[in-house]
C-alpha cells in the first residue's frame, strides 16, 4: 500500500513539473511570436524610410547632416533590432532596441520639421504617400508593441508564481523585458492648444 502512495505522489509530482513546465514553454512562444510581429513592422519601416530619403534628397539638397543622421540611425535600428530578434526577452537587447528606435524617431521627426520649410517637397505625392505609409506603420508598431508587452507580462507573472518559479529557475525560464516606448520623455506631454 505504501508503495501505491509513493508511486501516486511521484506521477503527480511529475505530471505537475510537465505542466508547469509546457505552461511556461506556451507563454515563452507567445512573447516570441509577438515580437516577430514587431520585428514584421519594424522591417516594413526600415524599408521605407530609404525611399523616403531618396525623394527628400532632391529637395533638400543643404540638409545633408539631417539626410545622413536618419540613414545613420536607421542602421542603428536595423542592428539593434535583428540582435533582439535573436533573444526577444533579453534585457539589453529590448533597450538597445528602444534606444535605437528613439534615435530613429528623432531624426525622422527632425526630417519632416525640416520638409516643412520646403514647399515643392509639401506638395511632392511620393513624400505625401511615403509619409502616410510610416504613420500607419507607426500605428501597427504601437499595437504589435502592446500585445509583446501583454505577452511579457504574462509569461513573467506565471513564471514568477508559487510553485512556477521553481519550475523556471530550475529550467532556465529567465525574466522577459519588456518593450518601452521609444518617445522621449517630452513627447508624451499633451500637446499645449491655444486658440
Amino acid at each position: 500500500m505504501t508503495a501505491i502512495i509513493i508511486l501516486g505522489i511521484i506521477i503527480a509530482c511529475i505530471v505537475t513539473i510537465a505542466v508547469i513546465y509546457n505552461g511556461l514553454v506556451t507563454l515563452k512562444n507567445r512573447f516570441k511570436n509577438a515580437f516577430a510581429q514587431i520585428d514584421v513592422q519594424l522591417k516594413r519601416r526600415y524599408d521605407l524610410i530609404p525611399n523616403l530619403v531618396e525623394v527628400v534628397k532632391k529637395y533638400m539638397q543643404h540638409e545633408r547632416e539631417t539626410l545622413e543622421a536618419v540613414i545613420a540611425a536607421r542602421n542603428s535600428a536595423v542592428t539593434a533590432s535583428n540582435q533582439a530578434a535573436g533573444d526577444p526577452g533579453d534585457p539589453g537587447a529590448m533597450k538597445n532596441l528602444a534606444s535605437a528606435e528613439g534615435m530613429l524617431t528623432g531624426a525622422l521627426g527632425k526630417l519632416f520639421a525640416l520638409s516643412e520649410s520646403y514647399p515643392d517637397l509639401k506638395a511632392n505625392q511620393n513624400m505625401a504617400q511615403l509619409q502616410e505609409e510610416l504613420s500607419s506603420t507607426e500605428n501597427r508598431i504601437a499595437f504589435a508593441r502592446q500585445a509583446f508587452n501583454d505577452a511579457v507580462m504574462a509569461y513573467n507573472i506565471s513564471r514568477e508564481k508559487f510553485p512556477n518559479n521553481l519550475m523556471a529557475g530550475m529550467f532556465n525560464f529567465n525574466e522577459a523585458q519588456l518593450l518601452e516606448s521609444t518617445e522621449a520623455p517630452e513627447e508624451r506631454k499633451a500637446p499645449k492648444v491655444t486658440f
